[in-house]
């Protein structure tokens, strides 16, 4: 399709929200559903947002708006969200990079490629186990005495290496919430030769022509920044876990099931002293977390899980072989996460998708504290991601990401857009 073609089948929204918020971008008229939910969103929230869609390798939806600062400058089409778990899709699909070129095999010890890691019982651990949450490493608190740790590099490798897993690797799951980031960038590290965040511009990012894929954030790039609301992470103690256990639990019931977090361990995986002052300073632009501090566009997004959902091509560019997309979202176990306390089907980096009509069979992507997420379905060749500054804090994303991705499934299913609305 030519630019002349898109432009005659898409609409052109540029509609005022409450409160003089602009909503801004395009959709395909058979996408429309997609940009009522969203200005719904907008208007019943705060902050900005920007949700971009993909279909049979076309960019469908590209919308955006609301308020990037609390001083109400807009949302605009280049703005960039730290992205917290959603990171994790970003980083996998970067180790599936080296797998589809022969260079790491799913099945090999970590061993093979980081022999320090062979030790207090991980001699067996395989890159299977670590991208499936199956290694036992979920604990975050007993590596760091601070969350400035977490800002080093050598100083987390060197402690996950060491460390003692919590049970036999490959016999359980929980959920590796920081620790996901450090286990399969110190793999890319190895194996390539570069740090991750240039291993993703390289191999990802330059080839698909992204606007906003970066791990940590370039000082060039800073004043594209939408900067984080504060989501206010409890603290460790009788009446922040009864608060988390019940804030949490509820959110999380509303796009994923019934049964309730474990917040000891989800806190234990997740919140070291000073965990609100690195996620909301200015050095975490500088350092590289991989499962939490990546800065993207949802059009950027959305596009890299277009690569997958169309068997690792796009546009003539070709990632990762149809084979090797087939292996990265094969579920690998579905047992119950030890930490999420919910059976997340962990596919090899990727976890499975909810929309507000329950889990989409065929899909799998991974969303972020804080309300991002990107996900695709390569059997309806569907990629979704949406970004934004204002969230509801659980683990598992925003309800308002499983409400776009219900409009857009029932797009690409050809419903009438009638009957795309999602309830409120």
């Amino acid at each position: 399709m030519t630019d002349l073609e898109l432009s005659l089948t898409l609409t052109v929204v540029h509609a005022r929200g409450r409160g003089g918020d602009a909503i801004e971008g395009y959709a395909h008229s058979d996408f429309s559903g997609v940009e009522r939910t969203f200005r719904r969103q907008l208007r019943r929230t705060t902050g900005g947002a920007a949700v971009a869609v993909y279909h049979r390798g076309e960019l469908v939806v590209d919308l955006w708006g609301g308020r990037r600062t609390d001083d109400g400058d807009p949302w605009l089409a280049d703005t960039l969200a730290m992205c917290f778990s959603t990171t994790k899709g970003v980083t996998s699909t970067a180790l599936h990079i080296l797998a589809d070129r022969g260079l790491v095999d799913y099945d090999a010890p970590v061993r093979e490629y980081w022999p320090e890691f062979a030790q207090n019982g991980k001699e067996a651990t395989t890159v299977r186990h670590v991208m499936s949450h199956a290694v036992g490493l979920h604990r975050l608190k007993p590596l760091v005495e601070t969350a400035d740790d977490m800002l080093d590099w050598d100083h987390m490798v060197g402690a996950l290496a060491a460390a003692k897993p919590a049970y036999e690797p490959g016999t359980s799951a929980g959920y590796h919430a920081l620790t996901y980031g450090w286990l399969v960038g110190e793999l890319i590290r190895r194996v390539s030769g570069q740090p991750i965040g240039a291993f993703i511009q390289e191999e990802i990012a330059g080839p698909l022509t992204l606007d906003g894929l970066y791990m940590g954030c370039p000082p060039g790039e800073r004043r594209r920044v939408a900067p984080l609301a504060p989501i206010g992470i409890p603290r460790v103690g009788p009446q922040a876990l009864k608060r988390a256990q019940n804030e949490v639990g509820r959110a999380l019931a509303q796009v994923a099931s019934a049964f309730p977090l474990n917040p000891k361990r989800l806190l234990g995986a997740i919140v070291p002293r000073g965990m609100e002052d690195v996620l909301y300073g200015h050095d975490i632009m500088d350092a590289e977390i991989p499962s939490a501090n990546g800065f993207f566009t949802a059009r950027s997004l959305a596009r890299m899980y277009a690569l997958l959902a169309g068997s690792g091509e796009i546009d003539g560019v070709r990632l990762l072989s149809p084979e090797t997309v087939e292996q990265a979202g094969r579920i690998q176990h579905t047992r119950r996460d030890r930490v999420l306390m919910v059976p997340m089907r962990w596919r090899l980096g990727y976890h499975m998708v909810f929309t507000t009509r329950g889990v989409l069979d065929g899909a799998f992507g991974h969303f972020g504290f804080g309300g991002s997420g990107a996900w695709c379905h390569p059997g309806h060749d569907l990629a979704v991601a949406m970004v934004c500054n204002r969230g509801t804090g659980t683990p598992l994303g925003d309800f308002r990401l499983s409400q776009l991705g219900t409009a857009a499934t029932a797009a690409a299913q050809g419903r009438d857009p009638e009957d795309l609305a999602v309830a409120s």
